[in-house]
């Protein structure tokens, strides 16, 4: 249930926050400073009070009641997608800063379409698109306040890892909840090992 709530989350995010990411690295538009602070406000939002916000909007008394979305996996995917779009947004301003305006714009004069040029680009900054994706991935499957509260701890169906370890730790099942806990810092373990070797790999092959 984690994995399918938090993947389907970071797929859903990731391609409208590179975009937008690009469009703050290499354009100035009115209201540009405007949409950095938002989005940096966002960032600082405690998950709870995201989880909150989607109560309010979710509930039958709420203005999208009528889609009975509470306590659903697709609230926690929403609430999972407001959490970890910000991230992805300013990661990926910060890796496409590092990448000239020349390039976009060579690659446009080479009759590349813009995604095209978007893509080439992107995989000029491929290892920080791939630490964002790991450090998103981190933070959605981590949280527990929001999926708390929009998916209702549901077993079986809305149960998340770390739903469960509070779950457990207030029943009094610590040693539950510790082995959940493992669980967690062997998969961040795992990705950061993966996003290294592969990291590792590339310079090496570079160099030879």
């Amino acid at each position: 249930m984690s994995f399918k709530v938090s993947l389907t989350a970071l797929l859903i995010a990731f391609p409208f926050a590179a975009v937008l990411g690009f469009v703050l690295s290499f354009w100035r538009f009115p209201g540009h400073w405007f949409v950095v602070t938002l989005n940096n406000t966002m960032l600082a939002i405690p998950t709870v009070v995201i989880g909150l916000i989607l109560v309010l909007l979710l509930s039958r008394s709420g203005p999208f009641g009528d889609l009975r979305l509470l306590f659903t996996q697709p609230a926690m995917i929403i609430g999972q997608i407001l959490i970890c779009f910000p991230l992805l947004v300013a990661m990926m301003h910060m890796a496409y800063q590092g990448v000239s305006r020349h390039a976009w714009e060579t690659a446009r004069s080479l009759g590349c379409s813009r995604l095209k040029a978007l893509w080439l680009i992107t995989l000029e900054v491929r290892f920080a698109v791939l630490a964002a994706l790991v450090t998103a991935f981190g933070r959605v499957i981590a949280e527990v306040g929001c999926a708390m509260m929009v998916g209702g701890n549901i077993a079986g169906y809305t149960r998340t890892i770390t739903t469960s370890i509070a779950l457990e730790t207030t029943k009094g099942e610590y040693v539950q909840g510790i082995a959940l806990g493992i669980v967690l810092l062997v998969l961040a373990l795992v990705l950061n090992l993966l996003v290294g070797v592969t990291r590792g790999r590339s310079i090496q092959g570079a160099s030879q």
